[in-house]
């Protein structure tokens, strides 16, 4: 079954970053899902996620899937630094660190100025893609009905932060790293430990002892399952582009901005829309802790975790029936 999709891209010329830099020729790409209503009362955006372009985000928009286009009309922004949207591989002289907040303030310019959407049903997001439900929420608060932040946190932790150094470590380590985040050429080895040290962090301690690698994913044997789940997945993507969506990830705070001055308590109160969270229960990035924190000050929220091994990925699963359909149940209640 087929429903109406067009893909586009928005100049927003030359833009002024969160950190005062500009980002010159700023551009987002998107795709959009289903047919706008007259009232324009029926749209869901759904921002991508790290390391992801729309394309990869697709398979749970459908009359079955989390998301329905004959009801919803679905907005895919790509994030600056995937390599679809502006980033240092298509611009050259891309800021050092753009932000969520930068993120969200061209999005919001995508619905105004093209697609003449004012109103957001509700935003939808997974891991970075939740980080940008949580920052629409409080920075346009009269402007978002609800928001679905599944495996993602109001504030990027402390630990999480950890996790994000050591990889920006491994790169910067490279030969090929001429500073900055920016390289001679794509650094081979230094991607491949990238992507070793992101399949310990993604999937569960459980998930591995259960040994779900192997039956669930089809793996013959762990270095198969490290070379093609997670080397070359994300050896598809410019480390330069990898660089610059970590430095975003880690600045990740919905209150370090000109309106809440590093407040997050304030940032979390001034929210009025509904808020679902949907932490994955072994996720090793975004803790049920972490949510379980932000809760007290939210207006209207609820806390549901996914009951699941497959650590952060429980989140987006693609590979995971049971997950998928809890996924489903959840999201689907949350937007009727």
């Amino acid at each position: 079954m087929t429903w109406p999709q067009q893909t586009g891209r928005f100049d927003l010329g030359d833009m002024t970053m969160l950190s005062g830099a500009t980002l010159p020729g700023a551009f987002l790409s998107y795709k959009t899902h289903g047919t706008l209503a007259p009232r324009r009362d029926n749209v869901v955006l759904y921002p991508t996620s790290y390391g992801a372009q729309h394309p990869d985000l697709e398979w749970l928009i459908g009359p079955d899937g989390v998301l329905d286009p004959a009801r919803w009309f679905i907005v895919q922004p790509d994030m600056f630094g995937n390599g679809l949207s502006a980033s240092p591989s298509n611009t050259p002289a891309y800021p050092d660190r753009v932000t969520t907040w930068d993120n969200v303030q061209a999005q919001r310019r995508l619905l105004r100025d093209q697609l003449g959407i004012e109103r957001l049903a509700c935003v939808y997001g997974w891991s970075m893609g939740a980080q940008q439900a949580y920052h629409w929420a409080a920075i346009f608060p009269e402007a978002v009905e609800r928001i679905v932040v599944n495996c993602g946190s109001a504030r990027t932790a402390v630990h999480n932060q950890v996790f994000l150094a050591s990889l920006m470590a491994t790169l910067e380590a490279a030969p090929e790293h001429l500073g900055n985040g920016r390289f001679a050429a794509q650094p081979v080895a230094a991607m491949r430990a990238f992507g070793r040290i992101y399949a310990g962090w993604a999937l569960s301690q459980d998930f591995y002892r259960a040994g779900l690698h192997l039956t669930a994913l089809g793996a013959p044997d762990l270095d198969t399952f490290l070379r093609t789940d997670w080397e070359e997945r994300f050896a598809r993507r410019p480390a330069e582009n990898h660089h610059a969506q970590l430095r975003c990830w880690s600045a990740g705070d919905i209150s370090a901005n000109p309106l809440y001055g590093g407040d997050l308590a304030a940032a979390l109160r001034a929210i009025r829309a509904r808020v679902l969270l949907m932490p994955g229960s072994t996720d090793l990035y975004f803790r049920v802790a972490d949510n379980e924190a932000e809760l007290p000050h939210l207006r209207q929220a609820e806390l549901c975790p996914i009951p699941s091994i497959w650590g952060h990925r429980a989140g987006n699963p693609i590979q995971n029936p049971e997950d998928a359909a809890f996924l489903k149940t959840q999201v689907r209640r949350w937007l009727d």
